[in-house]
């Protein structure tokens, strides 16, 4: 098999491409390399013959093309996109080019390119449950029928991606699926998100801030975990379809900073207790309450169920913090340099 990954060097994305590399897959991984990028996740595989970066951008169709018709692919995986839901309230332009406009593009392309080809062919367009709305604490999970309700730019871009995606296939026969996964963490995660952040602020002895109370509840995937279910449904899912992928694990915010304070105290209880360091900041943004996916359908028809336990998981995505601090150090060194440089100008 050959498959394109756009944005294979997210966080996401290199989970995605080292684990089809792993199996054997070829690989050519489309991606933007902004600063956001990491291709230091693949670095091992570099130099490999099943595996190539091309560098490129999705809202490009004469690029997408030439990779599609260099590469020649079975499969397209649509990981490519702008995340950072903080960060689309001031930059909504950006957000909507790439989830909205890029998702387009890269439909148009895909749809030229395999029309008149046989084959079976798939395009996998990875999107967010945060299309959906917030829930309270009393609501079943989101399932693939829930009505969309987007709360931010950032979910009302993803949105307009899926509907895209839904209506490319329905009109033209693209044979496409959409997959929508709750909040991921594991190793690489840029050190901004909820996670990352907790656990290298209490190791560099700094505040850790939550959001008002800390009672945001959200459901957590390991990205391993996510990047199995993204191979399962390419490999058996339904044409057209969409699948729920969640870590069936509920977590208040809250809750998390205290268990990444505990798996600290342990490693260092010279320094416990880490929970001193907890601060709890005003936050007057709107923000759901609550996510979580009902992921019945994916079990059933699928036979996928996440891996991971939370608690195992987090323990072993601060050791892999631990183990790499200079990555993560060079990152945050990098972002205040760059924070610094806007005030002065």
């Amino acid at each position: 098999m050959r498959v394109l990954v756009t944005g294979g060097c997210g966080f996401i994305g290199t989970a995605i491409v080292d684990l089809l590399l792993r199996r054997g897959i070829q690989v050519v991984n489309l991606d933007k390399l902004t600063t956001s990028a990491n291709p230091a996740a693949l670095s091992e595989w570099e130099g490999t013959p099943r595996y190539e970066v091309v560098q490129g951008d999705i809202c490009d169709l004469e690029k997408i093309l030439s990779v599609l018709e260099n590469f020649q692919p079975d499969c397209i995986i649509h990981a490519a996109a702008e995340t950072d839901v903080d960060r689309s309230l001031q930059s909504t332009a950006q957000f909507l080019q790439t989830n909205f406009v890029g998702t387009y593009t890269m439909l148009e392309a895909a749809r030229h390119w395999w029309a008149g080809r046989g084959g079976d062919y798939r395009f996998l367009h990875i999107s967010t449950d945060e299309v959906f709305g917030g829930l309270s604490d009393s609501d079943p999970g989101f399932s693939e029928q829930s009505a969309y309700a987007p709360n931010s730019p950032y979910a009302a871009s993803k949105a307009a991606g899926d509907h895209l995606v839904r209506a490319w296939g329905q009109t033209y026969g693209l044979p496409v699926v959409t997959t929508h996964c709750s909040n991921n963490y594991g190793p690489w995660q840029f050190p901004e998100k909820l996670i990352p952040l907790m656990i290298t602020n209490g190791a560099d002895g700094e505040p850790m801030a939550i959001s008002g109370a800390g009672h945001i509840v959200h459901d957590w995937v390991h990205v391993e975990d996510h990047a199995q279910a993204v191979r399962t449904v390419l490999e058996h899912g339904e044409n057209c379809a969409t699948y729920n992928i969640g870590g069936s694990s509920d977590q208040p915010h809250v809750e998390i900073v205290h268990m990444i304070c505990v798996e600290l105290d342990r490693r260092f209880p010279d320094r416990a207790p880490h929970s001193r360091m907890i601060q709890h900041i005003d936050d007057t943004r709107a923000e759901d309450a609550r996510y979580a996916v009902d992921t019945s359908k994916i079990w059933r028809e699928l036979r996928w169920r996440p891996e991971t336990e939370f608690r195992s998981g987090l323990s072993r995505t601060v050791d892999w913090y631990l183990e790499n601090r200079p990555w993560w150090q060079k990152i945050r060194q990098n972002r205040a340099t760059g924070a610094a440089d806007q005030r002065a100008a």
